[in-house]
């Protein structure tokens, strides 16, 4: 198997590959058309960051800057929005669902480096997918850790960094973020 083979079978790859650097290239090349074009000549979305992605819905807009991994693992539901200054590291599928909106510097994360310095030094990282549901509202700033599920309609606070499925509904908060009290 090629490493690219790996990483989309979720399992350890090295992130240390000509195909992969070539593909996190094109990446680069599809964010700086985004992020340096127009704003009302690009719609929601710079063309070359739209044929990027896996799978995009209407009416998606994201602000810039914005930043990904690879973009082909990116699946948008429609009139998803991503403020300014969001990150994806789409090592494995990030599916977000319809009416989906992210705050100021959201980060999503599906790499997971080797613990083992050796192992890491190598460039050994396995991609765990994330999941978003329909209309979940992230706050600025938070962090959606590798292998996560968020369920339709939650919310997950300012600043929270998500290491744990969040049921539909839910709102969570907090490093690590939990369950938010209710009255």
């Amino acid at each position: 198997m090629t490493e690219r083979e790996k990483m989309q079978a979720g399992q350890w790859y090295c992130c240390l590959d000509a195909e992969l650097n070539e593909l996190r290239a094109e990446a680069r090349r599809a964010v700086h058309a985004h992020n340096t074009c127009q704003p009302d000549a690009r719609g929601g979305m710079a063309p070359e960051l739209n044929a990027l992605f896996a799978s995009t819905g209407p009416d998606c807009f994201l602000e810039a800057p914005f930043h990904c991994a690879y973009g082909l693992n990116i699946h948008l539901g429609a009139r998803v929005y991503f403020n300014a200054g969001c990150v994806v590291l789409d090592t494995a599928p990030v599916q977000i669902g319809d009416d989906t909106m992210f705050g100021p510097h959201v980060q999503i994360y599906c790499a997971q480096h080797a613990k083992d310095p050796a192992e890491r030094a190598q460039g050994l990282e396995i991609g765990l997918p994330v999941t978003i549901g329909r209309n979940v509202w992230v706050g600025g700033g938070a962090i959606l850790m590798p292998g996560i599920t968020i369920g339709d309609n939650a919310t997950i606070g300012a600043g929270s960094v998500v290491t744990k499925d969040v049921a539909a509904q839910e709102t969570v908060v907090g490093n690590p973020a939990r369950l938010l009290d209710r009255p």
